[in-house]
């Protein structure tokens, strides 16, 4: 890469140490299509639909033909890669993007690592295109961070059968997805099972939840289970305990920790163009000093990010990386974001309140963002144990 490559990479999408260059030819053409697809079919849709709370499900279909579902363990493709789409993916629409990560990172993630070979068989060719989609119920309404001791939902073995009763809240995709793996403890061994629950279920009952500031657009529900009968069958068979819960939710940690680049991203983009268009005092407001610093401040939080978050993904892609190490990116990036975010806002001032000018939309899914796959608090406080040996949690 040239050096004078590097203010136009900064001037389009904040890569200013040019880490995309790092992906091989195939990847990066695939990257390439990707960002093509978003700033042409889903940018220009994607702020009325966060204001009006919809999903833009006419896109989902032409948007599987871009095939990068999990690009990992189908393709082959890097961690690097993975990560580098879904910051993208969020640098034009969070709301999106969080869609594509219940569906494909958790729901399709979980069935990847925990069902049986002819489970999978079965299942995964509909979900990976995208004729069938999914969703991931593990957080219950008592239970969010401690959910690995406090899972409430139970399910009793009935012959052949099980059946499910419990709560499960903040459901993306829960009120129209086709199915959703529920999480519940075994009423008579103990233990967690995963159960693959059909949507369509007599006694299920998705409710979506209503009035969010954040990522308006993903429909989150609140979930109730009825007696709830599901098939040994649709019993994920590589699950019994919490660790095998755990399997699933580094990864994803690792995938939110890339939200927060791509929500960087997106912050410094719309600042550093509304600084450099918008006038006060009869020039530009990219002229002022204070402007300035605060531009360099969001692509050092921003580049400190990325580069987290790179080499968390190639020790992903080593396959060594650590639960400590995703719980300190998630620690960190989410930090970084916020204060990120923030800073643009300001930026635009009092235009910077409107969902018209994009950066609206941009600092209020952070607040999301900061707070799922386990709060800012509680990932520190799991980095804190792995460098000291001595537990903060009680």
């Amino acid at each position: 890469m040239q050096p004078e490559d590097f203010s136009s990479l900064a001037s389009e999408h904040g890569d200013f140490y040019g880490f995309e260059s790092l992906l091989t030819g195939e990847e990066k053409e695939a990257f390439l299509a990707v960002r093509e697809w978003l700033e042409t079919r889903l940018r220009p849709v994607a702020v009325q639909n966060w204001v009006d709370a919809t999903f833009p499900s006419e896109l989902i279909e032409e948007f599987a033909e871009l095939d990068i579902i999990s690009p990992v363990r189908r393709k082959g493709w890097s961690n690097v890669f993975a990560g580098l789409v879904h910051a993208e993916l969020n640098r034009v629409d969070a709301s999106f993007a969080t869609f594509l990560g219940v569906h494909d990172g958790l729901f399709t993630g979980t069935i990847e690592a925990l069902a049986s070979e002819e489970q999978k068989a079965e299942w995964l060719p509909a979900i990976y295109a995208f004729r069938e989609i999914g969703a991931f119920g593990l957080t219950e309404p008592l239970a969010g961070s401690d959910v690995a001791g406090g899972l409430q939902t139970t399910a009793r073995r009935e012959g052949d059968s099980w059946v499910l009763n419990g709560a499960k809240r903040w459901i993306g995709n829960a009120t129209w997805s086709d199915w959703v793996v529920i999480f519940a403890k075994d009423a008579d061994e103990g233990g967690v099972k995963a159960f693959l629950v059909d949507t369509s279920s007599e006694g299920y009952s998705a409710q979506k939840i209503e009035n969010k500031i954040s990522l308006r657009t993903v429909q989150n529900a609140d979930i109730q289970l009825k007696d709830v009968v599901v098939p040994e069958s649709r019993r994920l068979a590589n699950c019994s305990t919490f660790k095998d819960v755990n399997k699933v939710l580094r990864v994803t940690r690792l995938a939110v920790a890339w939200q927060a680049v791509g929500l960087q991203r997106a912050a410094f983009d719309l600042a550093r163009s509304y600084a450099v268009e918008r006038t006060q005092f009869g020039r530009p407001l990219a002229s002022f000093q204070m402007i300035q610093e605060q531009l360099v401040q969001m692509l050092g939080n921003l580049t400190a990010s990325t580069a987290m978050m790179m080499r968390l993904s190639q020790i992903e892609d080593e396959g060594v990386a650590k639960d400590e190490q995703s719980a300190l990116a998630k620690a960190f990036t989410t930090a970084r974001m916020r204060e990120t975010v923030a800073m643009g806002r300001s930026i635009f001032g009092g235009n910077g309140i409107v969902a018209d000018y994009e950066i609206a939309k941009v600092f209020a899914d952070a607040e999301a963002i900061y707070t799922f796959e386990g709060t800012h608090e509680v990932n520190t406080l799991v980095t804190g144990r792995a460098i000291t040996g001595v537990s903060a949690i009680v």
